[in-house]
């Protein structure tokens, strides 16, 4: 039997961090599901369809990584696609303390998904998407912390 694990985020935009992170669940899975959480409330840098093109850009050459939309509840989503597992990366211990919380209440949800938590490369610890988003917006610069099809995406513009 195949393990399938969903990876959920809004990725706006997607981060070598948030690569990091797919890598590692690669060793552990057989399949991992990139899913775009969509959420009308929040204001977003980057469209749900360019944050979806940016990753089927970064995961065009990998079969095992397929990339999807979802609105409601993370957990329930997973179980629907079969996914037993939900795959979490932690830079910080404020990462876990934040991620514990969201596992016990998936847990409530449904027994047929767990929540596995990997932690990302120590040179990925200070990235996070709210600064990537900050430093596009302001112009600074920011190619080394995205993969380089999202940084290629962006600069088409």
């Amino acid at each position: 039997m195949s393990k399938k694990a969903l990876f959920p985020g809004t990725f706006d935009p997607f981060t070598n961090g948030h690569l990091d992170i797919v890598n590692r669940g690669l060793i552990l899975f057989d399949e991992v599901v990139v899913a775009i959480g969509v959420n009308s409330g929040k204001k977003h840098l980057f469209s749900l369809e360019k944050r979806t093109l940016f990753l089927e850009l970064v995961f065009a050459n990998e079969p095992r990584v397929s990339v999807v939309h979802y609105e409601g509840l993370t957990a329930t989503f997973a179980e629907s696609i079969g996914a037993e597992f939900i795959l979490r990366g932690l830079r910080t211990t404020q990462d876990f303390t934040y991620e514990q919380q969201i596992a016990y209440v998936n847990e409530d949800l449904t027994d047929a998904v767990q929540s596995v938590f990997v932690m990302s490369d120590q040179k990925n610890a200070s990235v996070s998407s709210t600064i990537v988003r900050d430093l596009i917006t302001y112009k600074g610069t920011y190619e080394r912390y995205i993969p380089k099809e999202v940084y290629a995406e962006i600069n088409k513009s």
